[in-house]
């Protein structure tokens, strides 16, 4: 592992040790409440949770979700991204409904999600689609329109067809605004797994933090929180590493 590498990952652990730390003093010494536990019974708890196979298999449940949903409102929004800033009339059609939807919250989706697919599987990956699509199409088309024009006049210049030109230029320099565009979207589909969990939902984290607010069980609430924060930091981290990779390879301005 290069040194810089090292040194980030010891950066990370730092970070998480110095969290916890905190945490274990203002539970201790600040606090004091059975509502607000130290860090320890909370991982004693964890481990009972993954000895049992609680834990993963509620891991398991959020994460297929998650990742049915996002690619999916990742496969409709790039390419609706890209004719979206590749052309005007598209954009023109297309970017007011975008603006639209994009703020209306997954959350205030819920009931119609409900009732066009009701309280399965269905109902949850849309959530997760919807909250996902239009960060990606806002994002895909600013990475379009972001793309250097000297670079499409030197291609043409060389004799490169429109066809050409968007596939070896265009696109390429777009590859990292599209992966920031779904790393935020990513992040969204988090923040919405939880509540699309709560309608009548057999597993999955959002269901753990349910059943542990109904029976008071304060140390499940913050497994179930630690284990979201993990995980969307982990996935964080591989986003990060796809843009830098990208970034450096086809636009090393951004």
């Amino acid at each position: 592992m290069p040194t810089s590498r090292a040194a980030t990952v010891l950066g990370y652990l730092a970070g998480f040790a110095l969290l916890f730390l905190v945490w274990h003093l203002a539970a201790v010494f600040l606090v004091r409440s059975a509502l607000f536990p130290p860090p320890w019974p909370v991982f004693a708890r964890a481990f009972v949770l993954i000895e049992d196979n609680i834990l993963q298999e509620q891991i398991v449940a959020s994460m297929r979700r998650i990742l049915q949903g996002f690619l999916i409102g990742s496969a409709c929004g790039i390419p609706i991204g890209l004719a979206i800033g590749s052309f005007r009339p598209v954009r023109m059609l297309l970017e007011p409904w975008t603006e639209f939807f994009r703020f209306i919250p997954a959350v205030a989706m819920i009931t119609v999600a409900v009732i066009w697919f009701g309280i399965g599987e269905e109902s949850k990956v849309f959530l997760i689609a919807y909250t996902t699509i239009f960060v990606v199409i806002i994002s895909t088309a600013a990475g379009v329109g972001a793309v250097g024009r000297d670079k499409i006049r030197a291609a043409q210049c060389l004799g490169a067809s429109r066809l050409q030109v968007f596939a070896l230029v265009a696109l390429p320099a777009t590859v990292p605004y599209i992966l920031t565009g779904m790393r935020l979207a990513m992040a969204n589909a988090f923040v919405t797994i939880v509540a699309a969990e709560l309608v009548a939902s057999n597993d999955g984290l959002g269901k753990l933090l349910w059943d542990a607010r109904l029976f008071m069980q304060i140390e499940d609430i913050f497994v179930a929180l630690i284990s979201l924060g993990l995980l969307g930091f982990l996935t964080d981290r591989v986003f990060r590493l796809l843009i830098r990779a990208f970034a450096g390879r086809f636009n090393p301005t951004m």
